[in-house]
């Protein structure tokens, strides 16, 4: 049984006030990581140079834009 299953059948046998504290921790455990990634992409959003801003674009247009049919 996986994690998932397991957790859903735990919840089952919660009474309605505690399944209500559970899915209140839950979204805030989701409203948590979401912060969390939001913060990981302002902390990074502009770290590059126009400069290597422009050479990764190019690095990316050039070789990650081609499929090889050979290579699968």
């Amino acid at each position: 049984m996986s994690t998932l299953e397991i957790i859903v059948e735990d919840l089952k046998a919660l009474p309605t006030p505690k399944l209500e504290e559970a899915a209140d921790y839950i979204h805030r455990l989701r409203e948590a990581s979401r912060t969390e990634r939001l913060a990981a992409i302002e902390r990074s959003a502009g770290i590059l140079t126009e400069a290597e801003g422009a050479e990764l674009e190019r690095i990316i247009s050039e070789g990650c834009e081609k499929v090889d049919a050979r290579d699968w």
